[in-house]
């Protein structure tokens, strides 16, 4: 493979795949990248502290990242596999630059939400349950069309969601800091008007990611707001919602139902109450798998803008965390 141009081996910084997955991730880069990429480790732990040198970029799993970054002295660029970074954010660091992923996951979570949306207006579930029973079930079904939808995140994932919901004839309400318009959306508010936001809903879909500032927005105060035939789905972070205040809700339905992919410990405890509560769904934080074809690119191409000196693409703002 030719190297890129005015470039040779020595001005490349050495790799390091840092993932569950590095070895498929190793391979892909190798694949894809039409010029040389200087993998040295594709291990998480020992392996990569091994091959650490001062002049490394780390590309992986945010966790696993967090465990070996502050036995690295010097690191210039972190390339996260992730759409969040939490675990980075976690540390006290902020010598690097550190770029995220940006759309690549909005399919796989926009048929996730929309999954469980018809899942419900279906009645998918009480019709398996009376199939079992043996009985001629007649129930009849829902629809999206004409529903409302309130999304809370108006950037790639929540704008992939929202016109993905639209094809269904949902309308579309998005909720972010500055309530500026975004594709995707018939309308966006700001923040501080997250009651008004939710008092009309059918469906509440929350994409944000964990900051200081989306800690706890759906506390008991604001779940009220929403209508009691109201569902919530959450595919951002588990920060966001008050665990107490939505379970509460669910039971004394005030809500009719919830789907979480996101918890604020995970695994969720076996004891924890939330596995019985009534018409909750919960799942692994499965709604956005970062497989090797999706992220590699992302990588291979803010490789090539580092070492040519150009801008990275999804640079990671350590103020706000995204």
């Amino acid at each position: 493979m030719p190297a890129l141009p005015g470039k040779n081996e020595m001005d490349m910084p050495d790799c390091i795949v840092v993932t569950a997955l590095a070895d498929e991730f190793a391979n892909e880069i190798e694949r894809l990248a039409n010029f040389p990429i200087k993998i040295k480790a594709s291990s998480p732990g020992k392996q990569a502290l091994a091959a650490y040198t001062r002049k490394t970029a780390l590309f992986g799993s945010p966790d696993m990242i967090a465990d070996i970054l502050p036995r690295m002295p010097t690191v210039d660029w972190v390339q996260s596999s992730w759409a969040g970074v939490t675990p980075l954010m976690a540390l006290d660091r902020r010598d690097y630059v550190l770029t995220g992923i940006k759309d690549v996951f909005g399919a796989q979570m926009s048929e996730y939400v929309l999954g469980y949306l018809l899942a419900h207006e279906l009645k998918v579930l009480q019709r398996m349950h009376e199939q079992r029973e043996h009985n001629w079930f007649r129930g009849h079904s829902g629809t999206l069309e004409g529903k409302r939808m309130g999304i809370m995140g108006t950037g790639s994932i929540g704008q992939h969601i929202a016109r993905t919901a639209k094809r269904f004839g949902v309308k579309v309400t998005g909720l972010s800091r500055s309530g500026a318009a975004s594709p995707g959306f018939d309308n966006v508010l700001p923040v501080n008007e997250l009651r008004t936001f939710l008092k009309e809903l059918d469906y509440l879909v929350a994409t944000l990611p964990r900051t200081a500032a989306t800690n706890n927005l759906l506390a008991a105060d604001a779940l009220v707001q929403l209508p009691a035939h109201a569902s919530f789905v959450n595919v951002g972070r588990g920060n966001v919602v008050n665990d107490e205040a939505l379970m509460d809700a669910l039971r004394n339905k005030r809500l009719a139902g919830a789907a979480l992919d996101v918890f604020d410990e995970e695994p969720v405890p076996q004891d924890s109450p939330l596995w019985d509560t009534p018409n909750l769904s919960i799942t692994a934080h499965i709604s956005a798998i970062s497989h090797p074809l999706l992220i590699v690119p992302v990588f291979v191409e803010n490789y090539r803008r580092y070492v040519n000196g150009q801008p990275l693409q999804y640079v990671v703002d350590f103020a706000t965390g995204y």
